[in-house]
């Protein structure tokens, strides 16, 4: 398999060019699609998180109270430990078997991470990230999640700089124009990936 990593800020645009290759044929391994797994009512997971901020972020029917979670998670440094201390492990264990079962195969893997610039992996065949100007991430996030646009600054500040994503990259996707636009990049960034080395056994 050749593995790469893709990545972008919160609203640069990420999921919407992870659906594209996974159109193109990529195994995508989505970090926040597992995170979601591995906070499904009744697993172990949400069970901690209950227990170290609040039996009340999880609701009548069991399942997790996501706003409810992100603001006490997000409001200092330690709670935000505290969170991922809880949750990565587990969604480590997850994606690692993921990529176990397409080992040996000739597919595009592509490990779909908000945070790699965050937490790099020495594994990797190539790191593919999406960028588009701040504010215009703002706007999307207001406009498609519902967000408060302050409440998206905090978060994006929180997350390593649009600089350090870019000097990360080793195919930089802009997203900053129509849908179009972005396709003609992902086929660009498919092409590079393409003619990646797999990754030795």
């Amino acid at each position: 398999m050749i593995l790469v990593g893709l990545t972008g800020g919160i609203g640069s645009g990420k999921s919407t060019a992870s659906k594209m290759f996974a159109a193109r044929g990529a195994v995508i391994i989505d970090a926040d699609a597992i995170t979601h797994e591995v906070q499904r009512p009744g697993m172990p997971v949400l069970i901690e998180l209950a227990d170290a901020f609040g039996s009340d972020i999880i609701d009548a029917d069991g399942a997790l109270i996501r706003p409810l979670l992100a603001q006490r998670a997000f409001a200092d440094a330690e709670s935000l430990q505290k969170l991922n201390q809880i949750v990565h492990p587990a969604v480590q264990k997850e994606m690692l078997a993921r990529m176990d079962a397409q080992k040996g195969t000739d597919n595009i893997v592509i490990l779909d991470v908000p945070l790699l610039v965050e937490n790099p992996r020495s594994d990797l065949g190539g790191i593919c990230v999406i960028d588009c100007p701040l504010e215009l991430a703002v706007e999307r996030l207001v406009e498609q999640r519902n967000m408060n646009a302050d409440d998206a600054r905090a978060r994006m500040s929180k997350q390593a700089t649009r600089e350090e994503r870019r000097a990360a990259a080793d195919f930089l996707i802009e997203n900053s124009g129509d849908l179009a636009f972005l396709e003609e990049q992902v086929d660009r960034a498919w092409e590079w990936m393409q003619s990646l080395n797999p990754i030795s056994e």
